[in-house]
Parts: C-alpha cells; structure tokens; sequence
C-alpha cells in the first residue's frame, strides 16, 4: 500500500451509497478511451469505488486504479486485470512512462494542480493521453428538475466545496499540459425509479454536511413532492459530460 497525503476526504464515508447508486458511464466514452490509447497500462486516478474502472476493464487489460480513500478502494469490487491501489493523485507509485492512458472521472476538480500534472505527466508515455470528465446536474423532466435544483441551490448551495464551481463552469477553469483534444460530446442516462434518484442525492456530500452541521435532513424537504412528480414507473436521468483531454508530445 502507498502512503497517501492529508486530503479530504468528501466521500468515504459514503463508499457503500456511492458505489450504489452513482450512474454509468456510456460506453461510447470507453470506445472513445480505447482509441486514443489502443495499447498500454491505463492509470484510472481517483477511482473511488470503481465506476469508471469497471467501464475500463471492458475496453483495458492492464488498469491501476488508485484513489486516496481506503474506504472507497474497500469498496471496489474485484475487476479482472485491474490492481486497485490506496494512492494519492500526486503520488501514484508507478514508474516513469509506464502509461498510455491517465483518466480521472469526476475528480479532478480536486487536485487540478502543477503536482498532479507532473505526476501525470511523469507517468505518461509519448503520446500518451490524460483524459478528465465531469457531469453536470441531472436533467429529469420540467416537473421534477426544479426541486433538484432547489435541493442543490437552495438548501445545500452552502455546503458544497469552493471546488464544486469547476464543475458547475465544466472545467473551462482548468488548463491542461499538452497538446489539447476536443473529444466528441458524451451523455450519461439511467432509468430509475424515484426510490434511486433520492438514494442518488443521497450520495452527495453537501446533504452530509448540510444534515451533520444543521442536524436536519434536506433531502427530506423535497422527497415527497419528487416521488409525486416522478413519472412512473421509471424516467430516463440525463446528465451531460464535459470531456477535457490532453496529448504528451
């Protein structure tokens, strides 16, 4: 196991709930992936519990995936040709050029900095490619997106992380080494029922706060009139992905 550095740690208390609920990536990102690095080791950074890496394994057969959280790397389930490692991002312990793929999917708001690129950079081959998503806030229907957005705005818009705004302006806060790639446009859908959106919004780590500083619960101020608005017995969730890449030449 590597050491880690002190970071904080927004989502491992949640590992179990993350690892249930989040939704998918679609697959044609992980197409989009295999074409730029066809061969090579890929480095999944900040894997949390594995979403993205499971995405990876179909597409990858040799992926390290680190994050600095041990509770969320014991979340992990078991991927073939993939060693999840307790790492931090810029300190992941693999040797110099030893990749052609960096990814980190909805994480690297958290240490855009000159350290992580070194490393990432560090561990890229020539050629190789760093590649970072994020997904904005869902979209529903015109009857339910008002009260998620209430819940993200209103009730918890003081508990998010000032990191939380390079998400909302979809990266355009963060400059990449390289050379940049525009990758095509992604969109990430689940159909769900109105029971696993609210176990969804359950995983963010605003309510946490909100719910530990306030010792009130507002997920529960809007449960009741999403379930009702729900259409039944499912809806299709949309979120957008922002793709940023760049290429080591």
């Amino acid at each position: 196991m590597i050491a880690t550095a002190s970071f904080a740690d927004h989502f491992g208390q949640g590992a179990s709930g993350y690892a249930a609920f989040r939704p998918h990536y679609p697959p044609d990102l992980y197409e989009y992936l295999a074409s730029l690095a066809p061969v090579g080791r890929v480095w999944d950074c900040a894997c949390g519990s594995g979403q993205a890496t499971a995405g990876l394994a179909n597409q990858f057969s040799d992926i390290v995936a680190t994050d600095a959280s041990a509770r969320q790397i014991n979340a992990a389930a078991p991927l073939p040709g993939v060693e999840f490692r307790v790492a931090d991002a810029t300190a992941s312990g693999l040797g110099d050029a030893s990749c052609s793929l960096v990814t980190v999917a909805q994480a690297l708001h958290w240490f855009a900095s000159p350290a992580f690129f070194a490393e990432a950079w560090r561990v890229l081959q020539p050629g190789g490619v760093l590649v970072a998503w994020s997904y904005q806030l869902c979209k529903v229907s015109g009857a339910v997106d008002p009260l998620i957005e209430h819940l993200f705005v209103d009730l918890l818009g003081d508990f998010w992380p000032d990191e939380r705004r390079l998400v909302d302006r979809g990266y355009a806060d963060i400059s990449l080494p390289g050379t940049k790639l525009m990758p095509p446009e992604f969109v990430m859908t689940a159909e769900w029922t109105a029971e696993q959106m609210l176990g969804y919004l359950a995983t963010w780590s605003a309510l946490r706060r909100a719910r530990e500083a306030t010792g009130t619960d507002p997920l529960a101020r809007v449960a009741v009139d999403l379930k009702n608005r729900w259409p039944t017995p499912t809806a299709v969730v949309r979120w957008p992905l922002v793709v940023i890449a760049a290429q080591k030449v």
